[in-house]
Formats: structure tokens, sequence, C-alpha cells
């Protein structure tokens, strides 16, 4: 009689958006069985079409605001609109996404004894007062602001895993996830990237905000990925919060000065005034994930920016 190896079963929530659909992949990769659970309010079926025939992968359109009945030995909770045009449009569910997802997902863990992640964001820093951001900085964040349902959803969750993990010995893991880009992002997700790379391929204006003197810190997918799995393995002690992105800081004006060059638009620029609590910098502290995961990102800007602009003009 043959042996057979029972594969590790992963479910990830979210798992037809941006950075699920390559979370699945990878996991597909390592040979996992994979549950990509999604209501497709951003996540989109084309994003994960090319797994439907593998054997290892599933699918379910459920909303994690209501249980899961499942079995799992890993949760990967990607779940929630995470541009700003999305999760402004209904805060509400925005807010109960977070909270009241996380309950569900955390109460499918402690069933199931399965180690659960959660991908938390930088935007529980707000507009930080602190540059580069560790994990030990508690944030400087608006509560009653048009982002807050996002921030203050995304820090509230945090405390829910962290109080899980205390009160009920669940193994528990959060990444705060940094600026991240690549293929399958939304081309209308207002993202800096996405907006940027549609306008200059359709010959339009890119639109900056204030000067553009504005920094961020530009992680390339794959390397996001290669981050919250590595995590996924640390062992249980290991808990978190760590900051996950590229600790390189990019103007947003030279951003668009480069798309424009990569892309070979003739497109201008134009300015306009600063959205209401948008962070002026904002750029990780990655000492912690250096040393405990051994990992840094690996992709430079120029490159996943090529790779990008490719994908998008495959959708055109």
């Amino acid at each position: 009689m043959k042996n057979f190896v029972l594969n590790k079963r992963v479910v990830v929530t979210g798992g037809a958006g941006f950075i699920g659909s390559h979370l699945c992949e990878r996991l597909l990769a390592d040979e996992s069985e994979v549950l990509c659970v999604d209501n497709f309010y951003t996540g989109r079926r084309g994003n994960v079409i090319e797994f439907i025939d593998n054997p290892l992968f599933e699918i379910s359109r459920h909303d994690i605001t209501f249980p899961l009945y499942i079995e799992a030995d890993e949760i990967y909770n990607l779940a929630c609109p995470a541009s700003p045009v999305h999760y402004q449009y209904d805060p509400v569910q925005t807010t109960k996404t977070c909270v009241h997802g996380s309950i569900n997902m955390l109460g499918l863990a402690k069933r199931t004894g399965a180690t659960i992640l959660q991908a938390s964001t930088s935007e529980v820093y707000g507009d930080p007062e602190q540059h580069p951001q560790t994990e030990a900085y508690w944030g400087n964040v608006n509560p009653i602001g048009l982002r807050s349902c996002y921030d203050e959803g995304k820090r509230c969750a945090e405390t829910l895993f962290m109080d899980y993990h205390r009160q009920h010995g669940l193994p528990v893991k959060i990444a705060r996830i940094f600026n991240t880009y690549g293929p399958r992002m939304h081309p209308h997700d207002g993202r800096v990237i996405s907006n940027f790379i549609v306008q200059a391929l359709s010959g339009e204006a890119l639109t900056v905000y204030g000067e553009g003197e504005q920094t961020r810190s530009f992680c390339y997918v794959t390397d996001m990925v290669d981050a919250l799995v590595r995590l996924m393995n640390t062992p249980d002690e290991l808990t978190g919060p760590i900051n996950l992105g590229n600790p390189v800081e990019t103007s947003i004006l030279e951003l668009a000065e480069r798309i424009i060059e990569l892309t070979g638009s003739a497109s201008s620029i134009v300015h306009k005034p600063l959205p209401q609590d948008d962070p002026v910098r904002r750029k990780p502290d990655i000492s912690a994930a250096r040393q405990t995961l051994d990992w840094e990102p690996t992709v430079e800007l120029a490159e996943g920016l090529e790779h990008t602009i490719e994908y998008f003009r495959g959708l055109a």
C-alpha cells in the first residue's frame, strides 16, 4: 500500500484579491491544499482563474462577516478592501469586515487549532510622527476621519488577535503590510502606482496630490508573499506585529516621472490638493523582519514597475 501524504489545508480569505491571489499561487506551488474565500467585492475571479483546474485549489464565495464552517491547518486573513476608493465606499462594512470578520476567523482557528495570520497594515501608524516606523510605535491616527474605518478597523483587529492569543493560547501572527504593488492590482483601486500606470498608458495627465514631496516605500508582491509565508512558519511564540515592506523611500513626484519614462508616455503631471489625513511620509523599519524571518525585499522598483506595466498593457 502506498503511503499517503496529507497536504496542509490552508485558508486564504480575500484570496481572489491582489496579494491574496499571489499568496494562493505560492501556497499551491508549495503543494498545500488551498481554499480561497472571497466575496468578490474587490477580488476578481480572473486573478485565480488559472488555478481552477488545480486539484489542490478550491474557491468559495463567502463574506467573512458571517461564520465559516470548514477545517483548516492555517488561515491567512487578508479579507478587507485595502484602497481608499473601495474602503470608503462602504465604511461601515469595512469596519465590520475588520472586526466581525476577525472574530469569525479567530473562532474558526480556535475550533480547528489552526495558526492564523492577520494581514494588518502600515495604516495603523496613521500620519506618523516617528520615521521610519518601528513596531513599537503606537501611531498617530484620526479615529473619526474618512480613513478611520480602515485604520481603526485594522487596529481593532490587531487587538482581537492578541487577546485571543493571550486568553486562549491561540497561535497568531500579525503582519503590518506597507505599500505593495505588482500584477493583478485592480486598475481602479485608487492606489498611486495603478493610478499612474493607467493614466500614463492612456495618455492622461498623472495626478499628483500636493507638491508630490510626500514619500512611500513600495514592495513588490512576490517579496511580500514570501514574507507572509515565512512569518506563518515561525514558532508559535513569535506573534508580531512585524513590519513587512520595502524600506527604500520614493517621493510621489519621482514615482510619477519614473512611470512616464518606463511607459514611454507623453503624459504630463497635474497637481491637486492633498486628501484628508493622507500620510506625509511612510517607511518601514524592517529590522525585526530581517532578524526573525531572514527576509528583506529583493525586487528593485524599476524591475517591479516593468512587470506591473506589462500586466496593465495586457488589460488594454
